[in-house]
């Protein structure tokens, strides 16, 4: 299907299939996909190793000076870097997990990883995937969509993840920071996680990653009267 040169902001809470979802999604319409969740994890995982967030989470105010120094972008394939370091693997771990929702609550941080997003869409043609994508970072996106699935669907989801990681997750700890999560995100003063007015509801809980795409290209024909 060919599209118009639009800009698809795709909010929801964490397990939800999003970056997976968003992915296959850009691959199907030949667009751009950026991970504005990866690019928190990135800040997260520089900020643990640089000695600028303790393991009670208190972030060392020295982090936003560091940042203007910080050379954290994406390949040609979408994987994260810094600098010439892949980091895709370390900023998927319980670890980062752990900490990404305190550091993404922090004005200057989420302001730092806007610009990098405003930077990277200028074009148009972009799959983004978030929590605040359609409401604070691109609230004149062409097309919103806002994503959940059931509790259990989700923990098991991440579980599964962690484990095909080599990684020896506990469920009912992952079902935990699942909970943590989804306060803290939707609860936090800066651009708290909510659904847009005008974005579309998809509960993926007993769908199929092609059926949500197939979903999300009805609404693009629908919204701009486009025929295969």
């Amino acid at each position: 299907m060919t599209s118009p040169d639009i800009i698809i902001a795709i909010d929801g809470y964490s397990s939800t299939g999003k970056s997976s979802f968003a992915k296959l999604l850009a691959k199907e319409l030949d667009f751009l996909y950026l991970d504005s969740g990866a690019l928190y994890r990135g800040v997260t995982l520089f900020a643990q190793e640089q000695g600028y967030i303790t393991a009670d989470n208190v972030i060392s105010p020295e982090l936003e000076q560091a940042l203007q120094t910080l050379d954290l972008h994406f390949s040609s394939d979408n994987s994260c870097f810094i600098g010439e370091r892949c980091i895709e693997k370390e900023i998927r771990s319980m670890k980062v997990s752990s900490q990404v929702s305190p550091i993404a609550t922090v004005p200057y941080i989420r302001s730092w990883v806007d610009c990098l997003l405003h930077r990277f869409a200028s074009c148009g043609r972009v799959v983004m995937d978030g929590r605040d994508i359609g409401t604070t970072v691109f609230p004149d996106a062409q097309i919103k969509i806002f994503m959940t699935a059931s509790e259990q669907v989700r923990a098991r989801r991440r579980y599964d993840e962690l484990l095909a990681k080599g990684q020896n997750p506990d469920l009912e700890e992952v079902k935990a920071n699942l909970k943590e999560r989804d306060y803290i995100d939707s609860h936090r003063e800066t651009s708290p996680l909510a659904r847009a007015e005008d974005s579309f509801l998809l509960d993926n809980s007993d769908m199929t990653l092609k059926e949500e795409v197939e979903w999300v290209k009805g609404l693009i024909r629908g919204r701009f009267l486009l025929y295969d």
